[in-house]
């Protein structure tokens, strides 16, 4: 791809279906009001993905928007899917024929899924603060399965998946927990389920090896069942966990109950080069699409991780996520958090978070 210059990114912004096109545009204007005030020149191109891609061209994934994908820095990605859609087959369907098939076809291997406390009264737990960082591997497992189908056995409808593992395929997302727990509080939960499962006892062989690297963190193993249970009991014990693909995705919707709303989850997927995908945790969510209902704020936080991993903008990345949970904190919130209180439109509290970044002085670099 045409290289730009040092201060300057391209951003592919794909939004995808449902509330996505409405979450996606207030993280594009808080990314833009963040960038600007960093001195970052951003060039940002759309593309279609998804069920919106479908409409438009007949498939999920088109080879135009792969194309555009490859030439960017980072994407920034909406919610895709919807009942429309889902009844066609895997490589039609708009996750796994669009968004998944993305995320493999780049590699994007590490989904990093933090979730912090930002309204502790939205929280069920007793203990107020939560602060996780859950790094799941993205591009194996069921989700991949090598071996999978349906079949009819006389009377007997059979499906089957296969969950699937390299040793490679765990090395590399142990690594990037490791260094992730070894820059915070030095502690990682290792989730599998190796009392049943092949593939976990590998999981946990590899993670052991790893674990020899670094011996600064402090490593437990804890089978999926029981993480479940413990983020309720004990959240506050958690700093880093890292899983397997299937596991992730069911604990990260945990996560979202624990702080109160899957509107507060951004994600990022990794590969090795620092290009990433960043989206909200949350779905396309079709039945409030076009209401001004849904809470952007997933997608904002997923635009500041963007601009912390992918383009190197760490003082932006804090603009954001100081704005995002200063206006929460004066209770500008959407319906999924205000509770009896008033509520406000998703444009309203973009226009709360823009205010915000470009109101205060800039974060300094780091």
């Amino acid at each position: 791809m045409t290289r730009l210059p040092a201060n300057e990114a391209r951003v592919a912004v794909l939004s995808g279906d449902g509330v996505g096109p409405e979450v996606t545009h207030e993280a594009v204007r808080a990314l833009r009001a963040a960038a600007t005030r960093a001195g970052l020149g951003l060039t940002l191109e759309h593309g279609l993905l998804g069920g919106a891609a479908i409409e438009e061209t007949g498939v999920p994934l088109p080879d135009d928007t792969l194309a555009l994908c490859e030439a960017s820095d980072a994407l920034l990605v909406g919610a895709v899917g919807g009942p429309r859609w889902d009844g066609l087959p895997a490589d039609r369907n708009p996750g796994p024929g669009g968004l998944l098939r993305l995320r493999r076809d780049l590699d994007l291997f590490a989904n990093l899924r933090p979730a912090s406390t930002l309204v502790p009264e939205a929280s069920p737990l007793r203990v107020p603060t939560v602060d996780i960082l859950l790094v799941r591997e993205a591009v194996g497992g069921l989700y991949f399965s090598p071996e999978r189908g349906r079949r009819r056995d006389g009377s007997t409808e059979i499906g089957w998946d296969t969950m699937s593992y390299t040793a490679e395929q765990v090395r590399r997302i142990a690594v990037v927990a490791f260094e992730l727990a070894a820059a915070r509080e030095g502690r990682l939960a290792s989730v599998d389920k190796a009392n049943v499962l092949e593939s976990s006892r590998l999981w946990r062989d590899v993670v052991d090896e790893v674990a020899s690297d670094f011996p600064q963190v402090t490593l437990d193993h804890l089978y999926v069942d029981n993480c479940a249970m413990q983020l309720v009991l004990r959240p506050q014990d958690f700093d880093v966990i890292v899983t397997e693909n299937l596991f992730g995705d069911v604990l990260s919707d945990e996560l979202a109950g624990l702080v109160g709303s899957l509107g507060l989850l951004p994600s990022g997927s990794l590969r090795s080069d620092r290009f990433g995908l960043y989206e909200p945790v949350h779905g396309s969510a079709p039945d409030i699409a076009g209401t001004g209902a849904v809470n952007p704020a997933a997608a904002i936080l997923s635009a500041a991780m963007m601009l912390r991993h992918s383009l190197g903008h760490d003082s932006a990345a804090a603009d954001i996520e100081r704005a995002v949970a200063s206006v929460l904190r004066r209770g500008t919130r959407t319906p999924d958090l205000a509770g009896a209180g008033p509520a406000v439109s998703t444009s309203s509290f973009g226009d709360a978070v823009v205010a915000e970044i470009e109101r205060h002085p800039a974060a300094e670099a780091s």
